[in-house]
């Protein structure tokens, strides 16, 4: 059985604070005095509420811009000891801008994080959001548009907002070249997923597992290529699906959907990038040649820079001729040197 952490993915679901090593969040929380957030529990159900009560107290602990500079360059160490060749970090600056002095402050924290590292950022504001300040958060994606900042999302409980309010933002983000990715489809319906690719030009998706309940958003998804970051440990503790096992990852594939895994969050879920590829040969029965296919759609639906989408997709085809041991891991030695290249490349809108 081929070991999956030489495989080479872009690990392209992925929040800051989730990142979080345990033991980082434990000396952060004691040297400013805060709590420590309390475990999901094992097996039950959490609602949103009790997952974000969670993650606001996780993220309380990150108070200085050496903080948010720490926690970027272990998430891309932590991403690419799980094999991930590529890392787009998703960031909202709202919640630390009081802390940091303002928006600014915290994405060049963040950003030099991430410098010199096979990382990109996504700057992201809230379903909560007021429409004006999401497009200031999109503006300020713009102005770093090939500078480090590779995208534009929309986070938190998709139920909070309406999709129709985020176009302008959307268009700002489009219009410089960023990629457009907001959460869809994790609550609401096959609507939603729909909607956010209409009307925001989506080009990837946070979740969008109810796109399974209407073909003719599967139908829009596959004629559009547009990519879904599933993530499968994020779900069962939810009340998404049952368990791992319910995760509807061969009916989108069926449907000639794209799928890249995510982790998520692996500080509250316990799971990172290799965990998410060892869970869909486990527990969702896909093969190592779907593996490898998976890989490459995450690779491909990336902003990694051409040097490294190259040095990863070759990596991959090393992989899958059984070669894990030397091949998977020379393309990530490739990649890492293939970051000294140019940044990535704006994405034009089509």
């Amino acid at each position: 059985m081929r070991d999956l952490r030489p495989l080479p993915k872009a690990n392209l679901h992925l929040h800051l604070t989730g990142s979080l090593r345990p033991a980082t969040l434990v000396e952060l929380a004691d040297r400013y005095g805060l709590a420590r957030p309390s475990p999901l529990r094992a097996g039950a159900v959490h609602g949103w509420a009790a997952f974000q009560e969670r993650y606001d107290t996780a993220r309380a602990v990150l108070r200085t811009p050496a903080d948010l500079t720490r926690a970027v360059a272990e998430a891309a160490e932590d991403s690419a000891a799980d094999g991930g060749g590529w890392l787009e970090l998703q960031v909202d600056p709202t919640s630390y801008a009081e802390r940091l002095g303002g928006l600014e402050p915290v994405v060049e924290a963040v950003l030099a994080g991430a410098a010199g590292r096979a990382a990109g950022i996504v700057l992201a504001t809230s379903w909560a959001a007021a429409p004006e300040h999401a497009t200031r958060v999109a503006r300020l994606a713009a102005r770093h548009a090939g500078a480090g900042v590779v995208g534009f999302g929309i986070s938190n409980d998709e139920r909070l907002g309406r999709v129709a309010d985020f176009v302008p933002a959307a268009r700002v983000a489009a219009d410089a070249g960023l990629l457009v990715t907001p959460h869809a489809g994790f609550y609401e319906a096959a609507w939603h997923v729909r909607d956010c690719v209409r009307l925001l030009g989506a080009q990837r998706i946070g979740h969008g597992l109810s796109a399974v309940g209407d073909p003719a958003v599967l139908a829009l998804l596959a004629e559009r290529g547009v990519t879904l970051e599933v993530c499968p440990s994020s779900y069962p503790p939810l009340g998404v699906t049952a368990d791992l096992a319910a995760t509807p990852l061969r009916p989108l594939l069926d449907a000639g959907v794209r799928v890249a895994l995510g982790p998520d969050d692996p500080l509250l879920f316990q799971h990172g990038l290799a965990d998410q590829y060892a869970t869909a040969r486990s527990e969702l029965g896909c093969s190592d040649p779907e593996l490898a296919e998976l890989a490459r759609y995450s690779i491909e639906a990336s902003a990694a820079p051409a040097a490294v989408r190259r040095a990863m997709l070759a990596g991959v085809e090393r992989w899958l001729g059984g070669m894990q041991e030397d091949g998977g891991r020379v393309a990530l030695t490739e990649v890492a040197s293939a970051v000294d290249g140019p940044r990535p490349t704006p994405l034009r809108r089509s």
